[in-house]
């Protein structure tokens, strides 16, 4: 089932707002990302709060950006809750669906156990370049280390389920059904996955192609539930799994200068492994 809208017209004086969103989360979302990231990246290296200061301006970012589409929905006429996933499950998903919702329960599970047995921090590279600095992948620079960072990764973990799913799910799906009406449920996940995955370009071309995948997982669920509850509930364990490594399990990162310092903080702010 899929119950999205049937044209561009049903968004009313909207219609012009929701394609210009809708393009932007397809073509402006990657170039925002990769600015933001390359300019987290340069201040990692002076700047112990760089990890904080990152994780609110992507608060601010995903939470503005699904207040403005809550308001060009409301501003749609013939567009109601359902339509962009505002309701309780209607349906249990197909038996691909699931078998696909469970296989990512399973690596979300392993993908844990393996970072908590410290892989990451085992496998850093030995300091090279003038900085001495490790060639470290921008995702696990993002991942926190000290107790209030990850108090605040918290609130970016659920905000990604909610505000993601709503913005790449709930929203852009019923904006290109509405654009190319008629669009089988097999083509909608394809767009959500290549949505989804290009939005994620700054991780490189294994973070498009993981994220592709999680995206086309979460489309399925939602168009076939009805609904964006389950999609937003698995794309926040997803994210909220890394709140379970320990800081020791990860590599030490810090300021420009400081070799072997990372952004813990004071001893009393470190965060071990959880009992």
């Amino acid at each position: 089932m899929t119950g999205l809208p049937d044209s561009l017209a049903d968004f009313g004086p909207a219609a012009f707002a929701a394609v210009v969103v809708a393009g932007y989360l397809v073509v402006g979302e990657p170039v925002v990302g990769h600015v933001l990231h390359r300019r987290f990246e340069d201040r990692m290296r002076t700047d112990a709060r760089a990890r904080r200061s990152f994780y609110l301006r992507l608060l601010v970012l995903e939470w503005g950006l699904s207040l403005l589409v809550l308001v060009v929905f409301l501003a749609a006429p013939d567009v109601d809750g359902g339509q962009v996933g505002l309701r309780w499950p209607q349906a249990w998903p197909g038996w691909l669906t699931s078998a696909a919702c469970l296989l990512l329960v399973v690596f979300v599970v392993a993908s844990t156990r393996v970072l908590r047995s410290g892989a990451l921090a085992a496998a850093a590279p030995p300091p090279t370049g003038r900085h001495g600095e490790p060639p470290v992948p921008s995702t696990v620079a993002l991942l926190p280390r000290s107790a209030a960072e990850r108090r605040l990764f918290a609130v970016v973990g659920v905000t990604a389920g909610v505000c993601e799913e709503w913005l790449y799910r709930g929203f852009f799906l019923a904006v290109v059904a509405a654009v190319v009406p008629g669009l089988p449920s097999g083509a909608l996940v394809v767009v959500a996955a290549v949505a989804f995955g290009a939005a994620h370009a700054y991780q490189g071309a294994g973070g498009v192609l993981l994220t592709g995948v999680l995206g086309g997982v979460f489309a399925a669920l939602y168009l076939q539930t009805g609904s964006l509850l389950l999609p937003v509930l698995l794309h926040a364990a997803v994210d909220l799994r890394f709140l379970l490594v320990p800081t020791a399990a990860l590599p030490s990162l810090g300021p420009r200068g400081v070799p072997g310092r990372d952004t813990r903080g004071d001893q009393h702010d470190s965060v071990g492994p959880p009992e």
